[in-house]
Parts: C-alpha cells; sequence; structure tokens
C-alpha cells in the first residue's frame, strides 16, 4: 500500500484528505468525528482511509491494558476503580494508535465482546472472563467498515450497535454474556465508512437514516477528470518503503484554543431554524467541523468561510441539494456583507440573525437592507454611546443620534382621504349569492 503523503491529491478526492486530517486532529483531541466516503468503485476510497492508518499519532496507555486506558482517565473494569496513586504506580507505554476494521461476516460476540474461551478452558486456573471485541478495542483510535450500506442491510444487530457507539461523544457499549454481570463503558472511537451507493443496496441514508445521521460528515469521492492526474497515478511506485520509514504521524493542535463567537453561533442557530434541518446533529457537526478545518489550518478563530467549506460535507446526507444551496448563499451573504463593514458592526448585526425570522427563504435581499440600515445608522450618530436610534419613514434614521419622543415622530398620512362607502364604484363591492 503507498504511502498516505504519496497519494494523488485531486479535486475529485482532496475533500477526503482534508476530512480525514479533520477527524485524526479530533480524535486526538479525545472527541469523536466520524466520515463516510461515498463514490463509485474504484475512486480510491478504501486506499486513502488505510493509508491514514501510518500518519496516526501514538496513545500513551497503561500497561497491557487491552482497553487502551488513559493513564489520566481509565475506564475498564480493571482500571477505573483505582485511585490515582495506584494508576501511577503501575506502568505505562505508548503504542500505535488502534485501526481495526469491522467486515460484513463478523459476529456480535466479535464486535462488542464475548466470554474469553481461552481463560475459560485453562486447565490451571480456569475462570470465566470477558473478551473485548473490536470496538472496545479501538478506543482513543479508528474503526474502519468498508461498504458500511451492505453491513447496515444485511446485520442490522451490529447496525444497532453502531448507533448506540456513535449516538454520544463519547459513545457507549455494553457487553453482555450469560452468567456474567453485564459491563458498560465510554468508547472514544472515530468510524471511518465506505460505501458505493450506486449498487445495491443503494445509499446507506436511504438504507438507515438513523444510522447515516450519526456521521458528522459525508464525503462525496469523484474520479479524476485530467489526464495529467491520471499520468501521475499510474506513475507511483507500486511499493512503498518499509512502514518505519514511511510512517509520519499528523502534528494536532488543541480544540479546545479553537474560538467559536457568539455571533457564529447564532448563525447557525437561525440555519438550523430557518432552513427547517430535521437534526440537531447538523449544526452540532457544523460547529464542530468548521472548528477542525479551522485547527487543521493553523488558525484558531472559526469564520464564516470556515463553515461555508464545511456545509456540503456536514450536509449533504441530511437534507437536499437545493437547501444546501440556499445555505451557502445565506452565508455567503453574510460574508460579503460583513467583509465591507465595521468590526463592531459586524458583531452588532450577526447577533441579530437569529431574531431575523425566516425572511431569507423567500427573499435573499432581507440582509442586504438590513445591512444597509445599520450603516445608516452607525454614520448618522453614535451607535453605541447615544442609544439606538429609531428608524423612521422608509426605516431611514432620524439623525437625531437620540430617541424620539412618540409626539415629534414624523408621520405619514395616507395620499387622499378614504371615500365613503355610498361613492366606492358598484364593481368595488364584494358580493355573494342571496340566499334562497
Amino acid at each position: 500500500m503507498n504511502a498516505y503523503s504519496n497519494l494523488i491529491r485531486h479535486a475529485g478526492n482532496k475533500q477526503l484528505f482534508h476530512a480525514l486530517e479533520m477527524s485524526i486532529s479530533a480524535q486526538c483531541n479525545d472527541y469523536p468525528f466520524h466520515i463516510h466516503a461515498e463514490g463509485v468503485r474504484g475512486t480510491g476510497k478504501t486506499t486513502i482511509m488505510r493509508s491514514a492508518r501510518k500518519i496516526l499519532p501514538s496513545i500513551l496507555r497503561i500497561k497491557g491494558c487491552i482497553y487502551n486506558c488513559d493513564p489520566n482517565a481509565p475506564h475498564c473494569p480493571q482500571h477505573r476503580h483505582l485511585t490515582a496513586n495506584e494508576v501511577e504506580a503501575l506502568e505505562s507505554e505508548y503504542i500505535p494508535r488502534p485501526f481495526l476494521e469491522i467486515s460484513h461476516s463478523a459476529k456480535i460476540g466479535t464486535v462488542v465482546g464475548s466470554i474469553d474461551i481461552g481463560k475459560l478452558t485453562d486447565k490451571s486456573n480456569s475462570m470465566a472472563a470477558l473478551l473485548p471485541g473490536t470496538i472496545p478495542q479501538a478506543h482513543r483510535g479508528i474503526i474502519f467498515i468498508d461498504e458500511i450500506n451492505r453491513l447496515a442491510d444485511t446485520s442490522p444487530e451490529l447496525a444497532d450497535v453502531l448507533l448506540d457507539v456513535m449516538g454520544s461523544k463519547p459513545g457507549r457499549v455494553q457487553i453482555e454474556e450469560t452468567g456474567l454481570p453485564a459491563v458498560e463503558m465510554p468508547i472514544s472511537v472515530s468510524i471511518w465508512a465506505a460505501s458505493n451507493p450506486d449498487e445495491e443496496p443503494g445509499s446507506l441514508s436511504l438504507i438507515r437514516k438513523q444510522l447515516a445521521d450519526r456521521f458528522d460528515v459525508t464525503v462525496a469521492m469523484e474520479r479524476p477528470n485530467d489526464y495529467e492526474t491520471v499520468y501521475d497515478i499510474l506513475n507511483q511506485p507500486s511499493q512503498t518503503l518499509p512502514c518505519d520509514q514511511s510512517t509520519l504521524a499528523l502534528p494536532t493542535g488543541e480544540l479546545k484554543l479553537i474560538q467559536v463567537q457568539s455571533s457564529i453561533k447564532r448563525v447557525l442557530a437561525a440555519v438550523y431554524v430557518d432552513f427547517e434541518l430535521e437534526s440537531l446533529r447538523a449544526v452540532k457537526s457544523l460547529e464542530l467541523a468548521a472548528s477542525l478545518s479551522t485547527l487543521v489550518m493553523g488558525r484558531r478563530l472559526v469564520t464564516i468561510a470556515d463553515v461555508i467549506r464545511v456545509v456540503p460535507l456536514v450536509l449533504a446526507h441530511r437534507t437536499t441539494t437545493a437547501t444546501i444551496v440556499n445555505i451557502i448563499k445565506y452565508l455567503e451573504t453574510i460574508e460579503s456583507d460583513a467583509a465591507t463593514c465595521t468590526d463592531a458592526a459586524s458583531t452588532a448585526a450577526l447577533a441579530m440573525v437569529g431574531a431575523a425570522g425566516n425572511h431569507h427563504k423567500s427573499n435573499m435581499s432581507w440582509w442586504k437592507k438590513l445591512w444597509e440600515d445599520i450603516r445608516k445608522i452607525l454614520q448618522a450618530g453614535s451607535f453605541y454611546s447615544s442609544g439606538h436610534q429609531i428608524l423612521g419613514a422608509n426605516n431611514q434614521s432620524s439623525g437625531s443620534g437620540k430617541m424620539q419622543k412618540p409626539p415629534d415622530a414624523p408621520m405619514i398620512a395616507p395620499a387622499k382621504k378614504a371615500l365613503p362607502l355610498s361613492q366606492v364604484p358598484d364593481e368595488q363591492f364584494v358580493t355573494v349569492e342571496a340566499k334562497k
């Protein structure tokens, strides 16, 4: 398999590279970020995802712990009840970050956990014990599932397990076996999946919509469409350096340092309500994805541009293309207008988004009009020191810089007096048939 850094990037796959690096950064911050790559066969989805295991930073765990317990936050049945001093007395070790796969032939016992047959049949010291499955052993790492749409169709019980693992952050897993007490543990694992929506049984969002919604982003993989890119792919060496020489961990930052201002959160709230998104996970994933994109790009402050960048990834499997286009237009309008205004006015206007109502769904000009009114207020007087001004006729600023008294406010009367009813032409009356 080619090294991750040697893979050819082109317009059809660059979003997947970006999403994987976002997920790795999130997992290194103990925060799962789930990715689903959809595309026709042969576009390189599986190759890219599997090669990314070579750039995963290592983890520190309690030595020999098969559940990968973090010495600072042990969670497994064996270590979670220990005191800090007792954990400190145990040895620790660095290991490669887990990257495990779940196949279509997997059983619940191998995925979740089952009775440890080895310990049960040990003649010298036979005992009943649980053996953790793929999910518990992947704690603090990655689980990859190829053709997840087929797994969801043929193994609904495994799909149900994934719903629990991906339902919250961190997720949870429960191991149950007859005669043994059930074991429940928190699990921090990022699920990476791939599928071919044009083949049976179809798109994951049509098979298990609830499972599709658990993925933070869905990446649409496309084939390369220029000669030079295909030539570069064909010209790649078929073999790479040994693993220990080709491994290069991805540098990651601290997610907690990323700032999402309240104005951005108000915009996200408006997107959720006004565009009638079904799942709250949609806006939560928008915030997380924008934050991770900002982190990967080496910045700390999330902008509207960061949100725009991830909208197609986050919403592709959650709503229609038309809605995504309208959301992007809406955000681009905000970004464009904010760029031409002062920082103070930008913050003030963004804060008003949540109260602006549903007008933009039918007429996008309402936002521009709002900005024009704010600019006029700022130009006419001191918006912050003298108090808000009252908009007069036609929403024009009164220019006084102070609140006007109602008697002094300009009044606009009708252009002419209303006609008496007796003078209204007959054709303007509304009539109904007389009852028989």
